[in-house]
């Protein structure tokens, strides 16, 4: 079940713009433009629409607010949102792939979405990702080039929390100085490992070269990691960032937390399907609020709660939401279907003792007592290990598999060029192992959305359908091995002395197979389930200017859109469609 909401709680303050305490305390407004989520693209719509003070923009987040919330503003405790009030605490529906396993799927609950309780990797994927979503779309407006002023409105690149020197660690061409969300470098808490880790690529080179940025559009290699936190060791999510104080100042700005939308409603106009209004049903009572805006209504739940809306809404496909009772308004099949995700597994070495200076947070994520002392750390004067993630990950490596592979040869190559990677491997010390954590971030799996019943308090079926394409399991394992590989470099030889567990007893690739499967968890990264395709398609849910197809008043922007998965941390992307479609609706409704 979604948590028990009322329609809206007491708020308190959210800063200087207009606040609720119920949803009859709502000024009579007329409302330009409804936003359904307050999450990583709700917030961008909800900064860059009231730039225009004719304007009046309502954002209705389902979440509580982000302020004061310790667990997403101090990145060392990150971890700590998962299966609290700031997660939907959503599972996943058992995985053929993953030998019938569960698991949870963490979604940020809050104001800010996902961006205020994800891992805070900051990447942008390869230009030749933007180039086919561009080509996909029939939209030159998506392209890797045409993005670029979406990257630097929202990237503002600072120094690290310690100011330590980092040239040699990005190139500042291709970052941006002026925009909204803080992005740093790591800070110098592990320099024996950095070290090691560096000299581990100079040795290997080839698939493990050193890359001096991965966010240049040509990511392959292995970099430096780069992450949403502020120079003040404070996470950067799109609540912080493009909602901050200044726009929070502005009149025609009204936000409501702790306030669930349940269906968006047809309205009536004269020309065709239009949706412009949506209900907000408290989940314990019959009681509903109906909002109409005058130009749009802009969904911006993300991958799960976007399709979850659209199918109570009757928008989906027809035969499916018959036998749920549920009235069609508009029959798309294509709504829901096309879930993709990034699949992680874990490789962990063993470290001889004493042959590398871990530092003195070594035990943090085991020891409570070090814990204590980084929160105080932390608080007193911003330093210690919890002004980062508490992976403590300083690179990542993006590689391909080989032109010749016989994955490729038998199952097709899912990725968009030559230069997007099919794995991703973060490299670091952690919890007194060496590890690495290969995710496959081109996967040719799909799985979907659903809906289990007609009660929109009912959680949704999530399905993201791991290792149902033959592609994904044996590009994981090359992953795998190519971590392995990794560990094998001269630097290491009196370091590392092996594999920590399942892996450790798998010589075979059935047997390294088999420990895939039965440790695969999700990167967390969905998108696809209402996705852009060309004007008059047959197929996908959006235009390329994010607008429902067949449908007047109604657009969504958030990952949902995305065809395909990025070769990348998710964020970004979504940060870029917000921008973009910000000004996409700012062009519409010019005077």
């Amino acid at each position: 079940m979604f948590p028990r909401l009322a329609v809206v709680v007491g708020l308190g303050t959210l800063g200087l713009c207009a606040t609720y305490g119920t949803i009859q305390a709502v000024p009579d407004v007329k409302w330009d433009f409804i936003v359904v989520g307050g999450g990583t693209a709700g917030s961008v719509l909800a900064s860059r629409l009231t730039e225009n003070p004719k304007f009046n923009v309502l954002v209705i987040e389902a979440g509580p607010t982000n302020e004061g919330v310790e667990e997403s503003i101090i990145p060392g405790l990150a971890s700590r949102t998962a299966l609290s009030r700031y997660d939907w605490n959503f599972t996943t529906v058992p995985q053929q792939g993953l030998n019938g396993r569960s698991f949870t799927y963490k979604r940020g609950h809050l104001l800010g979405g996902s961006s205020s309780v994800n891992g805070m990797i900051y990447t942008r994927g390869p230009a030749s990702d933007y180039d086919r979503l561009a080509s996909v779309s029939g939209d030159g407006g998506w392209s890797w080039e045409n993005i670029q002023s979406y990257l630097r409105k929202n990237e503002k690149l600072e120094s690290p929390a310690d100011n330590h020197d980092v040239k040699g660690e990005f190139d500042p061409a291709v970052h941006s100085s002026t925009g909204k969300v803080a992005v740093t470098l790591p800070n110098d808490l592990s320099p024996a490992v950095d070290a090691a880790t560096l000299k581990a690529s100079k040795e290997l080179g080839g698939d493990f070269q050193f890359n001096l940025d991965m966010n240049s559009g040509k990511p392959l290699g292995l970099c430096w990691l780069q992450s949403t936190i502020g120079h003040d060791a404070t996470r950067s999510s799109s609540a912080t960032s493009y909602l901050d104080s200044k726009t929070r100042a502005r009149d025609n700005l009204h936000i409501v937390t702790d306030t669930f939308v349940t269906r968006v409603l047809k309205t009536t106009e004269t020309k065709g399907l239009t949706i412009r209004s949506v209900e907000i049903r408290s989940s314990d009572t019959s009681d509903t609020v109906v909002l109409t805006a005058s130009k749009e209504v802009i969904l911006a739940g993300g991958a799960i709660g976007t399709p979850h809306i659209l199918l109570h809404s009757g928008i989906g496909d027809e035969s499916d939401l018959k036998a749920l009772n549920i009235e069609t308004v508009l029959h798309n099949p294509s709504v829901g279907r096309n879930l993709t995700d990034h699949p992680v597994s874990f490789v962990a070495f063993s470290l001889a003792p004493n042959s590398i200076d871990l530092g003195p947070w070594a035990n943090l994520i085991t020891d409570p007592a070090l814990q204590t002392q980084a929160l105080e750390l932390w608080k007193a004067n911003r330093t210690g290990p919890y002004v980062e993630s508490a992976t403590r990950a300083h690179h990542i490596a993006w590689l391909r598999l080989p032109r010749n592979s016989s994955i490729i040869e038998q199952f097709g190559d899912p990725s968009s060029s030559g230069d997007s990677a099919h794995v991703e491997i973060i490299l670091g010390a952690f919890a007194g192992t060496y590890a690495a954590i290969p995710t496959l971030v081109s996967p040719a799996s799909r799985g979907s959305l659903t809906i289990r019943s007609s009660n929109p308090f009912d959680s949704p079926l999530i399905n993201p359908g791991y290792y149902t394409s033959e592609f994904d399991l044996p590009a994981v394992r090359e992953g795998v091995k190519s971590a392995i590989r990794f560990s094998k470099a001269a630097v290491w030889e009196n370091i590392i002395t092996g594999l920590v567990g399942p892996l450790a007893n798998a010589p075979t690739d059935a047997d390294i197979d088999a420990v895939i499967r039965n440790n695969t968890l999700s990167a967390l990264h969905p998108v696809g389930t209402a996705a852009m395709s060309p004007k008059n398609a047959s197929w996908g849910v959006v235009d390329p200017d994010l607008l429902v197809k067949h449908v007047y008043g109604l657009r969504i922007v958030d990952a949902s859109i995305l065809p395909y998965i990025p070769s990348a941390h998710t964020q970004v992307p979504v940060y870029v469609i917000a921008e973009r479609a910000a000004d996409l609706i700012k062009s519409k409704w010019h005077d």
